[in-house]
């Protein structure tokens, strides 16, 4: 899909295009290619001169090669963007090219996108820039935004997190945590744990991405600023991050330490079911060596005596053991 949007009034408007002659007819500055097709990547680079390279959007690209500036003064930033779904949480790369330096490129003024699934802060930045006027008013403000739209996402997602565990953390410090609860909640946790991890790896490739912009030396006074105000944004979110992994830490071993204390009663009542028929098994074992002088082998009632004795052997210890109050 191929989106441009242009700026009137100080508001973001958004185009389809669906042919190369529509896509001659606006001047945007913003021009977005989700998971586009070999003929809309043809368009844009006839009509703008823009190549895109063919790893735009590769997992495995080089860390070091995520970043760098063009000849002829085009500026190749690779980002991840957070997509928080608990299903299938990951980050969807995004490649972007902008152009400040060449004016005689069409490209010039013009940010590139490119991705092959919708962003969660690229539809924030589109509704906020519908409904405010002035809120943006060229390229590099448009990329500003869109970073921090992603920081403001990470943010609603970490409350997301931290309501998630709250409700967790009740339901562990009850203290009723039987199996299938334990299994849940450790079930919980770990997703959390897994999409706190997420977040934070995103926030440190956002941090590098804006670092970046700020060395290129193309943002003026006021986007330099707004830059950096990202990056304290940033700084707290990697804060909150490290306080819900204490937190997540401390409800897994709460949670851990409700199924040893499980476990431990169930042990318990074995061991105390042992010690409880040791006496009888002793009484039992004696009557039932064969020698040949044994008195109450020949008693009449020497077989309801043994019984009895086998059952008072057993109930005096589960008396006992009730009274120390070891069976609670």
């Amino acid at each position: 899909m191929l989106n441009v949007f242009t700026l009137s009034n100080g508001r973001l408007f958004q185009e389809e295009i669906e042919s190369l002659e529509e896509l001659s007819r606006f001047r945007p500055i913003w021009v977005d290619l989700e998971d586009p097709t070999p003929e809309e990547k043809r368009w844009v680079k006839q009509y703008y001169g823009l190549s895109i390279p063919d790893d735009a959007i590769d997992d495995d690209i080089e860390e070091s090669a995520r970043f760098y500036e063009e000849d002829n003064g085009e500026l190749h930033i690779r980002s991840d963007f957070l997509l928080a779904d608990m299903e299938h949480a990951h980050q969807v790369r995004v490649a972007f090219i902008v152009n400040n330096v060449n004016e005689q490129l069409r490209s010039h003024g013009v940010l590139f996108s490119i991705h092959d699934e919708t962003v969660p802060a690229f539809r924030l930045l589109r509704m906020r820039a519908r409904r405010m006027p002035g809120l943006l008013s060229d390229a590099k403000d448009v990329l500003l935004s869109l970073f921090d739209g992603d920081a403001e996402y990470c943010a609603d997602t970490l409350e997301g997190i931290y309501d998630a565990l709250e409700k967790t953390s009740k339901n562990v410090l009850e203290g009723d945590v039987g199996d299938e609860a334990a299994s849940a909640v450790l079930a919980t946790i770990a997703r959390q744990e897994d999409m706190n991890g997420r977040i934070r790896r995103n926030v440190m490739d956002t941090r590098r991405a804006v670092s970046f912009l700020m060395r290129s030396k193309m943002l003026d006074a006021e986007q330099f600023e707004e830059a950096r105000q990202i990056l304290r944004d940033i700084d707290s979110l990697d804060s909150h991050t490290a306080f819900l992994f204490e937190k997540i830490n401390f409800l897994m071993d709460a949670t851990v330490g409700f199924i040893n204390i499980n476990q431990n009663k169930i042990i318990k009542i074995f061991s105390v079911a042992s010690v409880a028929l040791l006496p009888p098994t002793l009484i039992a074992s004696v009557y039932g060596m064969n020698f040949k002088v044994m008195p109450e082998l020949e008693w009449q009632h020497g077989y309801g005596w043994a019984l009895a004795l086998m059952v008072a052997s057993a109930l005096l210890p589960m008396w006992y053991f009730r009274k120390r109050g070891w069976l609670k």
